[in-house]
């Protein structure tokens, strides 16, 4: 058996991925641990899970401030935060305790997220092999290929962190979709495995009994979306307030129709199964939980992956996009109608959760993370 260590930020969608994959490892038999921010794994990993800290509660809050300053930024000022502000800093913050956690758990392969830059740091110096972790497929296609000088300066920022680009391994790549939403040719070590989502934990309770029998929605923009965020939401609920649809929104309280349950959490994966049609602002793990159930899409975009997410999702057929900053309820109501009503979206949706069994999930994720430790 072999120990795996699982390098992660403080981003629920960057960990669930790994929850899943390492509760494939574990059920194999092999040894464990992840390393982040304890207060951010905690409610996601099984409650005997080897956690390591390599970031704690004054910079999680630090990291949640520069979040929600970045989402009021826009044009090339976003991606100049993301980098300068964010990535670089939480690599440069991360590596003492990987490091420490490396020398305590005597990992035979680390797997790091795409945006833990200091896995991959520390693999290198620790001469372990690694794998990526991509929580998100919209960097394999590299979105800056088409602006050359910002691709030099992303290349430059990780020459002068790591001696090179370490966003993902020569050895393995483990990718969270299919092929029926990535366009392009990769490498045998690219693997594309679907949606993990065995062996995670869900903690949040839900009134399962205030579902009716109508059709359901969910509606979710994430935990960050910002100003621009209530202003979606509210013509979200006039969009809905008078369809014969029961209405799942995730958002604190406010006034809503009798046809909406406001929450300000819900058991995301569980809840799946239950519903029609998501509205989402594209984030990578939303709309691939949503296809794995075969669910058609309205997907309004925000900002970083999201708008190439939304790409791929119209490419399959499997949904709409709308314009986050000026989608007005006739536009949410029009979208929504359509993948309801039109069954298309939803034989496209059904389409891509067939190639997401086919990929096989955390299980082909841990068969191919076995390999590259067995050399």
């Amino acid at each position: 058996m072999s120990r795996f260590l699982f390098v992660v930020p403080p981003l629920t969608g960057h960990v669930n991925p790994t929850a899943s994959v390492g509760g494939e490892l574990l059920a194999r038999g092999h040894e464990v641990a992840w390393v982040g921010h304890p207060g951010t794994l905690a409610p996601l990993l099984p409650d005997n899970a080897v956690v390591f800290p390599a970031i704690d509660d004054d910079l999680e809050s630090d990291i949640r401030a520069k979040r929600e300053r970045w989402l009021a930024l826009r044009g090339m000022a976003v991606l100049k935060f993301f980098w300068e502000e964010f990535l670089i800093p939480l690599g440069h913050a991360m590596v003492p305790g990987v490091s420490a956690a490396v020398t305590a758990f005597e990992p035979d392969m680390i797997v790091a997220d795409q945006q833990a830059l200091a896995g991959p740091l520390v693999a290198q110096h620790a001469y372990l092999p690694w794998a990526t972790s991509a929580s998100t497929s919209a960097e394999l296609i590299n979105p800056l290929r088409t602006m050359p000088k910002v691709d030099a300066w992303v290349r430059d920022l990780l020459h002068d962190f790591a001696g090179g680009d370490i966003r993902f391994s020569d050895r393995l790549v483990l990718v969270y979709s299919s092929k029926a939403l990535v366009a392009g040719e990769f490498g045998e070590h690219v693997a594309f495995v679907g949606p993990a989502l065995s062996h995670r934990v869900e903690r949040v309770d839900f009134p399962w009994q205030r579902l009716t029998g109508q059709r359901r929605a969910l509606i979710s923009l994430g935990t960050l979306n910002g100003p621009a965020g209530e202003r979606f939401l509210g013509q979200a609920l006039d969009a809905v307030a008078d369809l014969d649809l029961q209405v799942i929104m995730v958002a604190e309280p406010r006034p809503a129709p009798p046809n909406v349950l406001m929450l300000p959490s819900v058991p995301q994966l569980a809840l799946m199964p239950h519903l029609d049609a998501v509205i989402t602002h594209g984030g990578h793990n939303t709309v691939c939980e949503a296809l794995a159930h075969g669910l058609p899409l309205v997907v309004a975009p925000i900002r970083d992956d999201q708008p190439t997410v939304a790409a791929q999702v119209v490419a399959a057929g499997a949904g709409v996009r709308l314009t986050y900053s000026r989608a007005r309820s006739a536009d949410i109501r029009s979208a929504l109608e359509s993948v309801l009503d039109e069954p298309e979206y939803a034989a496209a949706a059904s389409l891509v959760r067939e190639s997401f069994l086919a990929a096989g999930g955390a299980a082909a994720a841990a068969d191919r993370l076995e390999k590259v430790v067995a050399g």
